[in-house]
């Protein structure tokens, strides 16, 4: 898979720490979730959704680390920095074992297929 990135060519050298730092600590922090747990739910509150997807990983008996970025009104910067980081655009972001597997509703469907207990290894 690829996706369109700008070019580093096409960065000029005055911001290029900027850009590649833009909150680097909390992609730092995810990265770090991500390489110690088998799934892990990346959220924001009043956000349905991520709720959503630890309900159902919780009611499966699937153990996730949940990790939350501010609300609709905060933190929103952070939240960016996952979304450039990752390339996708809505929260909540799953990752198993290391994959970004999408939202809630992309994780329902893994749950119904079996493939995530496929990816879990049971």
């Amino acid at each position: 898979m690829s996706r369109r990135v700008l070019p580093p060519s096409r960065v000029h050298p005055a911001i290029e720490s900027k850009v590649s730092g833009h909150h680097a600590d909390v992609i730092d922090e995810v990265e770090a979730a991500v390489a110690k747990h088998a799934v892990v739910v990346v959220g924001m509150a009043q956000n349905p959704h991520p709720r959503r997807a630890c309900k159902l990983l919780t009611a499966k008996g699937i153990e996730h680390t949940y990790l939350e970025y501010g609300s609709y009104l905060s933190d929103w910067r952070k939240r960016n920095a996952l979304k450039m980081w990752t390339g996708w655009p809505t929260f909540p972001m799953v990752f198993v074992k290391g994959t970004l597997v999408g939202g809630a509703d992309d994780l329902a469907k893994l749950v119904e297929s079996g493939e995530l207990t496929t990816m879990l290894g049971r």
